[in-house]
């Protein structure tokens, strides 16, 4: 039984979210006696975010319901600068249209999870560059840089690690707690923010803002951080051998996000379905206690939960039944992602090495060749053991495509146009 009063904090407990908190007891009391404004920051690095961002989003949507106000927050101000936080290098500066066309890409999302409004507890959406394009450096070095102990900070992870590793951490980047700090303070004058979350890897940029709180504004601000969120195996959230896991639907297919879902691991189920879906408690109970092939149901329904959030229920169960289709008929599923090859390419002979790197299938020739040696690629559902085989005309199905697989679960189709 959670000690947590408020209900944001016993469904945070519950589901998995808390890693680390600066004051557990006073967000709770604070929780359970008034509306709180909180926030996460997002930099605009991609066109869109990725399902490493989810849990993140997923703690503001648990936040607006039990009855708070959440701020997304876009951080094109610091993106111009670059988190340190867990990098080797020095991060691409990105020029400012760039960085716009991300900002318009990682939008999108939020209102998925989120109500944007303007009343009660309507979520906002801010951007950091509001404020941060137009400071005055001098200013800035007076009234908020004279409260950071560069002692404290080169003791911080982000930077600690880079200098004993002897890698190059610039100036730039060494702002960017500075940076970060401000903005907790500056959301706080503005909304009346109590609190930031964010992934662990954030907390020490986090802590910064609360200890500016205090000395700036003589007012206790709050940290809340989620664990770093690995597979059951060791492999973090989002990274899969074909790459990220984006969010946009332009970026990934739905039916691609659905399979990224049923692919979890046994031991992974529970814990993702309590973090990424708004299934009740007792129903994740019933589901995390099947066992042997009974947890593949499991994870159908993690699938179609997790995808319906993001994509909508209509999507989500059409991406159920292509695989459905797909997997136990053996169809060539019309919803299945599919790649455009010329037809004069099919004529000449198209290489199957290229083609299931073309599918993102395998991530180069290699890893296609030692894909057919172990008997895992197959061509309209037939195993294919010739690597020098090339995809022709002749190899359309009656539904005028080519199905390639590579093993049960991944499946991609080539269209000739």
């Amino acid at each position: 039984m959670s000690a947590y009063k408020s209900e944001f904090m016993r469904t945070l407990e519950e589901r998995g979210f808390i890693h680390q908190l600066s004051n557990a007891d006073g967000l709770d009391k604070l929780c359970s006696e008034e509306t709180v404004t909180a926030y996460i920051g997002f930099d605009c690095t991609a066109k869109s975010l990725h399902v490493g961002s989810l849990v993140q989003i997923m703690m503001l949507h648990w936040f607006q319901k039990t009855g708070h106000r959440p701020i997304a927050l876009m951080g094109s101000g610091t993106t111009r600068v670059g988190d340190p936080t867990g990098k080797d290098e020095s991060r691409k500066v990105l020029n400012d249209e760039s960085i716009e066309e991300n900002k318009a890409g990682i939008r999108q999302v939020f209102e998925k999870f989120l109500t944007f409004g303007d009343t009660g507890n309507d979520a906002i959406m801010m951007d950091n560059a509001d404020w941060l394009l137009g400071l005055n450096y001098m200013d800035f070095l007076r009234n908020v840089g004279r409260y950071f102990s560069v002692n404290q900070m080169i003791q911080r992870d982000s930077v600690r690690l880079r200098l004993e590793r002897e890698q190059h951490l610039s100036f730039l980047e060494f702002n960017y707690m500075l940076l970060q700090g401000y903005d907790f303070v500056e959301i706080y004058q503005r909304t009346g923010c109590r609190l930031q979350m964010g992934g662990s890897d954030q907390w020490s940029n986090i802590l910064s803002g609360v200890d500016l709180g205090r000395r700036m504004e003589d007012k206790e601000l709050f940290a809340l951080t989620t664990p770093l969120l690995t597979t059951s195996s060791g492999v973090k959230m989002g990274k899969t051998a074909a790459g990220a896991v984006w969010l946009n639907e332009d970026m990934l297919s739905v039916y691609d996000y659905w399979q990224f879902w049923r692919n979890t691991e046994d031991a992974d189920v529970e814990r993702f379905l309590k973090l990424f879906t708004l299934l009740p408690m007792d129903e994740i109970s019933h589901l995390a206690a099947l066992d042997g092939s009974e947890i593949n149901e499991a994870k159908k329904v993690l699938a179609t939960e997790a995808t319906a959030l993001l994509h909508g229920r209509d999507k989500a169960e059409a991406a159920a039944e292509t695989a459905r289709k797909a997997f136990e008929e053996g169809a060539n599923a019309a919803g299945l992602p599919t790649i455009e090859v010329a037809k004069a390419e099919l004529e000449a002979g198209f290489g199957l090495l290229g083609a299931f790197v073309t599918a993102g299938l395998c991530s180069s020739n290699g890893e296609t060749r030692r894909n057919i040696k172990g008997g895992a690629v197959k061509i309209n559902d037939k195993a294919e053991s010739n690597e020098k085989r090339s995809l022709t005309l002749e190899d359309l199905t009656e539904d005028g495509v080519i199905k390639l697989s590579l093993g049960k679960k991944k499946h991609v189709l080539v269209k000739p146009v």
